[in-house]
């Protein structure tokens, strides 16, 4: 039950943050929209006819800053999405699993998803510098956005930041030392584990 939990949260959390990330909804004016791997125009009051490009290649992205926050985000959603992976092999088999391993899924990948990702949205405000964020927001410069507004999928990038790293915390499983014993609290197998201590 609880690792279904958990591999629902994870993949759902997968699924928003690729939403955010193909989303040119960062920054925009009236007119301009921009996100790490897209960016969209439209002539004033009628955002519903818009032109949008996606950055194909780090060569076609403008900025060296931009360059580093759109690899820190991809690399961090694949870890993310490798780590949806394994919740839900752990599952869909946790008998199987935790015979093998002896403890629940790794929160590792989540953290380290967790922290590549909140580098990348520290990042990324840097690249407000190149031209093409200048056009768009005018006076914009490092971490000052100028004309431009923050837009709902830089906010939910942050919230998948904050969730991911949430999770990972509350992921990991509970050990106890008690005198010749270690005892392992793994809420995903739901059971406690004896293990008896061994001397070198």
């Amino acid at each position: 039950m609880v690792g279904g939990v958990w591999a629902a949260l994870g993949l759902s959390l997968t699924c928003v943050w690729a939403l955010s990330l193909i989303s040119p909804a960062w920054f925009q004016t009236p007119t301009f929209s921009f996100s790490v791997f897209t960016y969209c125009s439209w002539s004033q009051g009628d955002s519903w006819n818009q032109s949008c490009r996606i950055f194909r290649s780090l060569a076609d992205i403008p900025d060296i800053a931009w360059k580093v926050s759109a690899a820190m985000l991809l690399g961090g959603w694949i870890l993310l999405a490798f780590n949806s992976i394994v919740l839900l092999s752990w599952a869909l088999f946790p008998k199987w699993l935790s015979s093998r391993k002896g403890s629940g899924p790794a929160p590792g990948l989540q953290a380290a998803a967790a922290t590549a990702t909140a580098v990348g949205l520290l990042v990324f405000p840097i690249s407000l510098v190149p031209p093409l964020a200048k056009e768009a927001c005018g006076t914009s410069s490092m971490y000052r956005s100028g004309h431009c507004q923050l837009g709902w999928g830089y906010v939910t990038a942050i919230l998948n930041a904050v969730l991911a790293s949430l999770l990972s915390i509350t992921g990991w499983p509970g050990t106890t030392k008690v005198p010749g014993r270690t005892i392992l609290i793994s809420s995903d197998t739901e059971r406690i584990l004896l293990m008896p201590e061994t001397s070198k």
